[in-house]
């Protein structure tokens, strides 16, 4: 029991953000772009390679967390927030402008669940629903985000 609590405290709830009292979905993504900005400054293909290792390692935890409380998708779990936010973060790229793109594109489509998305969160159980969706949304975002920072690259110069 305590090797869970630990596992949810520290990993699954991202360092305390997802027991936020409002909107702890919001907060791990603010947390997840924080962490994220320094690797996406290195470079966009490890913060890719990482968001996929967090998140087999994440369903894989998840998985092990719910069949322990017999609970889905405890809103105190935001692992799948940070695993979204770096995918968005990882195709469109580095700087202030792109984070800030990657950040607020992934909370609608994450919020939103469109079309996929929404049924990838509506189907499927354990870890893989619950990172699934949100990968799928990290995706969306960062195609969206990077045509929608191009489209505007070339109007203004």
């Amino acid at each position: 029991m305590k090797k869970q609590k630990l596992i949810k405290d520290l990993f699954l709830s991202l360092l305390y953000s997802g027991y936020s009292p409002k909107a702890p979905g919001t907060a791990g993504s603010a947390l997840a772009v924080i962490l994220g900005a320094p690797i996406v400054y290195y470079s966009q293909e490890t913060l890719f390679l990482a968001s996929i290792f967090v998140a087999l390692v994440a369903i894989k935890h998840i998985d092990l967390y719910e069949a322990y409380t017999q609970t889905h998708d405890d809103k105190s779990i935001v692992i799948d927030e940070l695993v979204g936010v770096w995918l968005a973060m990882s195709i469109i790229g580095f700087g202030v402008l792109e984070c800030i793109t990657a950040f607020v594109l992934f909370r609608i489509f994450d919020i939103y669940k469109p079309s996929l998305i929404g049924r990838i969160d509506r189907e499927c159980k354990g870890g893989l629903g619950v990172v699934g969706d949100d990968a799928l949304a990290g995706v969306v975002s960062g195609l969206v985000g990077a045509l929608l920072l191009l489209g505007i690259e070339k109007l203004i110069g």
